[in-house]
Order: structure tokens, then sequence, then C-alpha cells
């Protein structure tokens, strides 16, 4: 059964869709997993394949959602993103790592920022 938590962030993960969406990125696969790690979103962006790390807060009082994602996680995140290029797509493909900003705004989630290029190989 799906824990408050982790229905909050599915449906942070619904919201940045749907704005990335607005946002002229096309959606290709959601909660990609391998035994690397899981990716939230992965996008197109013109030739572009983008790996869309999702953050949720419901304050700001200990940073912004981007800031929680630590280097380890990112390291997690480059190595799930390169097992993906290996099984799903080309290793010579343009691909960046986004991070959404949502936040919990007067009990609606509002995305705050999408954060292109938000880290790196």
């Amino acid at each position: 059964m799906p824990t408050p938590r982790s229905r909050l962030g599915r449906s942070a993960e619904i919201a940045a869709a749907a704005e990335l969406g607005r946002c002229g990125y096309r959606i290709i696969t959601s909660n990609y997993r391998c035994r690397y790690g899981e990716i939230d979103l992965i996008a197109r962006e013109g030739d572009c394949l983008v790996f869309v790390e999702v953050r949720c807060k419901r304050t700001d009082s200990f940073g912004s959602p981007a800031e929680s994602i630590t280097i380890s996680k990112q390291r997690k995140l480059i190595t799930t993103a390169q097992y993906y290029l290996k099984e799903c797509a080309s290793e010579d493909i343009s691909c960046r790592f986004d991070v959404v900003e949502v936040v919990l705004s007067e009990g609606k989630l509002v995305v705050r920022e999408i954060i292109r290029d938000a880290f790196s190989l």
C-alpha cells in the first residue's frame, strides 16, 4: 500500500511530466528502474535525451528541492542513465540531466522550476 510520501512523490512526477510536456519535452518513460537505481522521467527535447529527477518538498526550511540531490544521488543517476543508454538507446546520443522542483503550495503541487543541465557526467 502506498504511503502518503510515495503518493506525494508520484503526484509530483505527474505534475512535472505535464509541465515538461507544455514546455516541449516528449516523455518516453517514467520510473525507469534497473539494478543501479531509478530515474523518475526520461524525455526527449529536440535531439537531446533528458534524464529528469523530480524533487518535491513541502517547505524550503532545509533548502530547495534541488539542493537535496547529493553527489551520491547524482552518481547513482548517472550510472543508471549509462545503463539505460547501453540497453535502450545509443551511447552516442546527446543527453543531459534536468531537475524539476515541485513544491506544495496552499495544498496544491506547483512546478517551481525546471533546471536544465543541473549536473553532468
